[in-house]
């Protein structure tokens, strides 16, 4: 199949109104979770992107019956549970790991293909197989995926030792249904892992969240299907206000809860944004200008990682020098180059900078930028290598002198609900054309 190109042409301030739907990263968890659960589960408000599709497929490959509706989805289990998730989805996403667990209590045993998604650094299994083999599987990791076996898995206390997303849920999705206790020290307890230990509790889970990042479960005989109603994406919410501030415009954003982008919300107003929020929607102007700042991504509540690529580019359009520290992952900044194409003014380095040493101050990982502003941007022809990249590139294209060429268009609708609608929306000027539409590559 012929993969999408966009050209962009800078249309000027970029004005409207968006709504979010629920989170990409949270949808998916959900859908895996529903596994659990006697009779159906559906989940409203649900994004249409690309993640959905990759993770329904690998549902309806273990034999769990998928229905996707516009804005709800409705799973159920078959009457066969098939434990083994295919090779062919190696590298699509990082849901495979995630189904060990469930697989488990289904079958007593599973494999499944190692996990892919976005080049931004290392997403270890072994906080993963460590969590599983504490609670009594038998776990080998082999050449192509991963096998467990287990008759029954068995509460444990598990500490990690980093507050992993991923890891979290897959402690939750296995010990829902263990005997007895389990005890994990050290959670993570971002926004999307307390929506899906709520969707849990509403299929029968016993979950306490309790303090100093400690959640207890204790494990019940059986689940019951459930509904909920997601959240809106606060890394959307957060990409389309910027989007309205890089361009001089005004985003007004429906759907995300204030609460999900307080810290957010802080950074930009420290640089000169200006707020107006409400209970049904929030936008951002900066009619006096942006102002430089220095920013450090970390583990929620503090500053999204998600969020520091829309973030770097505002910093391009913002006067003075701004630093970016990069603490979650060590290959975040992968996408500068393409930045740097358009005329973004960025040095990155593997210093520790703009906050104090993370876990990355003795390695090689360049995992700090300093951004000079106010810079002018021109148009490039890139090629994206990761979503939340993608969406970097579209706020710089939007900026621009010239026309932009976008290459792995992909990446974004895979992770944003239709990003292109959504954009045209707003003013931007957007030509879908084919690869064999589009010029050669630049060099």
């Amino acid at each position: 199949m012929s993969e999408q190109v966009w050209r962009i042409e800078p249309s000027g301030p970029l004005r409207g109104d968006v709504e979010v739907r629920g989170s990409k990263n949270a949808v998916s968890k959900h859908m895996v979770a529903a596994m659990l659960g006697e009779g159906p589960s559906t989940l409203h408000n649900t994004p249409e992107v690309g993640e959905v599709g990759i993770t329904a497929a690998m549902l309806r490959a273990v034999g769990i019956n998928v229905e996707v509706n516009g804005m709800e989805i409705t799973l159920e289990r078959g009457s066969e549970i098939r434990p083994r998730v295919p090779e062919a989805f190696t590298g699509l996403n990082r849901i495979p790991i995630l189904m060990l667990g469930p697989l488990l209590h289904l079958a007593g045993e599973a494999f499944v293909p190692f996990v892919g998604g976005d080049p931004i650094g290392r997403r270890p299994v072994n906080y993963h197989v460590d969590a599983l083999r504490a609670m009594g599987a038998e776990v080998e990791v082999g050449e192509t995926g991963i096998k467990a076996k287990a008759k029954r898995l068995r509460g444990a206390r598990i500490e990690l030792p980093y507050p992993s997303v991923g890891a979290t849920e897959t402690i939750l999705l296995s010990s829902v249904l263990a005997e007895g206790k389990t005890v994990i020290k050290g959670a993570a307890t971002e926004p999307e892992v307390v929506e899906l230990a709520l969707f849990l509790q509403r299929m029968g889970a016993r979950i306490e969240l309790s303090p100093d990042r400690r959640i207890v479960i204790e494990g019940v005989d059986r689940l019951r299907g459930a509904s909920m109603w997601l959240a809106g994406d606060r890394i959307e919410a957060f990409s389309y206000l910027v989007a309205g501030l890089v361009t001089g415009g005004e985003v007004r954003v429906h759907g995300c809860p204030q609460d999900r982008l307080v810290t957010a919300i802080t950074t930009l107003a420290r640089m000169g944004a200006q707020f107006e929020i409400t209970d049904e929607w929030l936008c951002a102007t900066a009619p006096n200008g942006l102002r430089a700042a220095a920013v450090q991504t970390d583990t929620h509540p503090g500053f999204m990682t998600d969020w520091q690529t829309p973030l770097m580019v505002l910093f391009t359009q913002a006067e003075g020098m701004s630093v970016l520290h990069e603490t979650v992952f060590e290959n975040r900044l992968v996408y500068v180059p393409a930045l740097q194409k358009m005329g973004c003014e960025i040095e990155v380095f593997d210093q520790c900078l703009g906050g104090p040493a993370c876990r990355y101050h003795d390695t090689n990982a360049k995992h700090s930028a300093v951004v000079r502003g106010v810079s002018k941007l021109r148009g490039a022809d890139v090629t994206l290598p990761d979503i939340r990249a993608g969406f970097s590139a579209v706020l710089a294209a939007a900026v621009a002198e010239g026309s932009s060429t976008l290459r792995g268009v992909n990446h974004i609708e895979r992770g944003y609900h239709r990003v292109y609608e959504q954009f045209t929306s707003l003013g931007l000027k957007i030509t879908r054309l084919t690869e064999e539409e589009a010029p050669p590559p630049s060099v």
